[in-house]
């Protein structure tokens, strides 16, 4: 299916692996233009040759030039960062139609044992991170007509998890604000904001998780993995070709009814209703 989003330009933050390299691939293969980021430069810049590969093919089969992709290695977390996403040569500035927001998740454990600091770090990287590209990016894709801000956040936004203290109020401050940013008139001009809630997908993130369990409990690792897998329906982790798909999806013009929504992707692994 052709998507009919070739040639747009997309920022894809935490882009050099897991659920941000699967929707960096998924666009490329598009035809998408990317702004690609991550901290750690060997990483990005392997991912960045392997997704510029992937754009040459669709240019190929389609006698098309092949899309930009540009590497920008920086933590996007700070204010540096971002100037150095909106001024990579060769870049569209500040005029992206598509952004995918996506910050690795805060440590786990008792939220009695986290300072202040700890607190500030997570809602400076899940929260306040966001809204920053957001609003440097969501006033130009309104006049131009056309724009796709997605953030990547967590299932335990609606399934709030014990030992993710961090993250749920971090994550869940986040969910609030693009609730009111999606019904402030934007839609209407062609810009939706959504937020895609991943469960368990197969990625380094989720196997270091799976390794720590194994570690405390004194179980195999692939014991540890067949009883994550057994409480899934799909009996199966996601992949992150699979979010990249959905990502991609919700990023063309078919899915421009779709705003202001928390998209869970989780195999059924939620129990509830609603």
């Amino acid at each position: 299916m052709d998507l009919d989003i070739a040639g747009r330009w997309a920022l894809v933050c935490g882009a050099s692996k897991g659920l941000g390299r699967g929707c960096a691939q998924a666009l490329v293969a598009e035809g998408v233009n990317l702004v690609v980021n991550a901290r750690t430069e060997v990483p990005l810049m392997q991912a960045a040759s392997e997704l510029r590969a992937y754009g040459a093919e669709w240019a190929r089969a389609r006698d098309q030039k092949h899309p930009e992709v540009i590497a920008v290695d920086c933590d996007i977390t700070t204010p540096e960062g971002r100037d150095a996403v909106w001024s990579a040569p060769g870049g569209p500035g500040k005029d992206f139609d598509i952004v995918l927001t996506n910050a690795g998740g805060p440590p786990t454990g008792d939220w009695r044992g986290f300072s202040a600091q700890d607190w500030q770090r997570a809602v400076n990287a899940n929260m306040l991170t966001p809204i920053e590209l957001i609003r440097a990016v969501v006033d130009g894709m309104a006049a131009r007509g056309y724009g796709r801000v997605l953030n990547i956040t967590s299932s335990a936004v609606k399934a709030p998890i014990d030992v993710l203290a961090l993250s749920n109020g971090a994550r869940s401050g986040l969910t609030g604000f693009i609730a009111g940013l999606a019904r402030s008139g934007i839609a209407a001009r062609g810009v939706t904001v959504n937020n895609l809630l991943p469960g368990k997908f197969d990625t380094d993130r989720l196997n270091a998780t799976l390794v720590a369990a194994a570690e405390k409990t004194g179980k195999t690792l692939e014991e540890i993995r067949r009883s994550q897998t057994a409480q899934i329906p799909a009996r199966r982790f996601g992949t992150p070709g699979e979010f990249g798909a959905f990502c991609a999806f919700l990023c063309s013009p078919l899915a421009g009814y779709i705003n202001g929504q928390n998209l869970l992707l989780d195999g059924g692994l939620y129990p509830g209703t609603f």
